[in-house]
């Protein structure tokens, strides 16, 4: 039953919208809506606008969050995320560190995944703002720390550095992580991930780096093929320790 307070999506005709069960009212395309109907129903359930429109109410999932939560900054996008997580065998086992956190996306979706992760963020604005996000969404396995990761001594099973990146930083991992476990770095530029590539050398038994791809479909009367967009998103430079 959902409650005071209580984070859920409602969605109908094509929109959706990430909202807070309570006293306010919320303008949407399709009418105003009063969010005190949501206290006491259960998810799969309906609400309505004031124009009688209905909306349905779903789960949120970490998807949500990085199209609904407020941003401090460009996050990773979902599919990137996603390859790290696969590329590492990211499990309920794993410890994992994060940085620099920005909204907290990633790292929201590796708590959804992962048994522990720590997220280093440089800027106090951004580390509160995600520790707003964290809370809304319920997660208790996600600590978030204002400052440098070069200062973590604690040992960790996989760390991701999505930062303004130095040769430092890939050292610094290498000390941190546990035998067998993996550094990854997500870069936007060439340079940054030839400097984690390069640095690799002689530290960890293996490297590689991926262009990050992925084409939408366009689909018409006409027929389908691959759409125009921008399909190029970054890098990412995967080592094991």
């Amino acid at each position: 039953m959902i409650e005071y307070s209580d984070l859920v999506l409602i969605s109908g005709y094509g929109k959706s919208w990430l909202v807070k069960a309570g006293d306010e009212k919320i303008g949407t395309d399709v009418g105003l809506v009063d969010l005190r109907q949501l206290i006491g129903k259960e998810i799969g359930d309906n609400i309505q606008t004031h124009s009688g429109k209905e909306l349905t109410i779903r789960l949120p999932r970490a998807t949500d969050f990085f199209e609904f939560a407020k941003r401090t900054g460009a996050p990773m996008l979902p599919r990137d995320i996603g390859l790290v997580i696969g590329l590492t065998g990211m499990n309920k086992k794993d410890r994992v560190l994060d940085a620099g956190t920005g909204s907290g996306i990633a790292a929201i979706f590796f708590a959804g995944v992962a048994g522990k992760v720590t997220s280093y963020e440089r800027k106090e604005e951004f580390a509160q703002q995600a520790r707003v996000t964290v809370r809304e969404a319920g997660i208790e396995n996600l600590e978030i720390i204002t400052g440098e990761i070069l200062q973590e001594t604690r040992i960790y099973d996989i760390v991701h550095l999505d930062l303004s990146l130095t040769a430092e930083h890939v050292i610094h991992a290498h000390t941190i992580l546990n035998p067998g476990g993996y550094l990854v770095c997500y870069t936007p530029f060439f340079e940054q991930m030839i400097l984690a590539h390069d640095n690799a050398h002689g530290l960890f038994f293996e490297s590689a780096s991926y262009e990050c791809i992925m084409r939408d479909m366009d689909r018409s009367e006409r027929g389908t093929r691959p759409s125009t967009r921008v399909c190029h998103s970054g890098y990412i430079t995967i080592m094991r320790k």
